[in-house]
């Protein structure tokens, strides 16, 4: 299952960019508030036995200087209380951005990016992956593969916001 808790524009997408790209991480609570009661909306407080971020590769992360889907993974879990990971999923290898691309593209983008480390922990595992937006859902669902396929039993995702596409 996924859930987004806001469409991608308007106030929400200026917010969003704000703190992606102009490191405005003083928003990071008030997005992990939002997130941590979406949760509760949707799931069980004892649906999953960690959280993890959607990983940056290293160059990235370097560039940006922080991963906003770890943040929020951070905060979430001191709101919720459940643990997070951050190290069993990761990119191996750098991406194109992902922001003009066409969902087919995106796709073949981020196939063969992440992995898995420590399957041991993932055994049999429900797992919440957090991202801040959902796009065409080509990341998440690269991520969930890498993950059940590492031996996770169940993966959720919950985003904050979802894109919106014009039919």
């Amino acid at each position: 299952m996924a859930r987004a808790l806001g469409a991608y524009e308007g106030s929400l997408r200026e917010a969003i960019h704000r703190w992606k790209y102009e490191g405005k991480t003083s928003l990071t609570p008030l997005f992990a508030e939002w997130m941590a009661a979406g949760l509760k909306h949707y799931w069980k407080s004892d649906s999953f036995d960690f959280l993890l971020p959607v990983p940056l590769h290293t160059q990235r992360l370097r560039e940006r200087g922080f991963n906003q889907a770890l943040l929020l993974v951070k905060e979430l879990s001191r709101r919720i209380g459940i643990p997070y990971e951050k190290t069993i999923l990761q990119k191996k290898r750098p991406t194109i951005p992902q922001v003009n691309l066409s969902g087919v593209e995106r796709e073949k983008g981020v196939r063969g990016a992440f992995h898995v480390i420590g399957k041991k922990e993932l055994e049999r595992k429900s797992v919440l992956l957090v991202d801040d937006v959902y796009t065409t859902g080509a990341t998440v669902n690269e991520c969930s593969k890498v993950l059940l396929r590492g031996g996770a039993e169940r993966v959720d995702v919950l985003t904050l916001a979802h894109a919106i596409k014009a039919i």
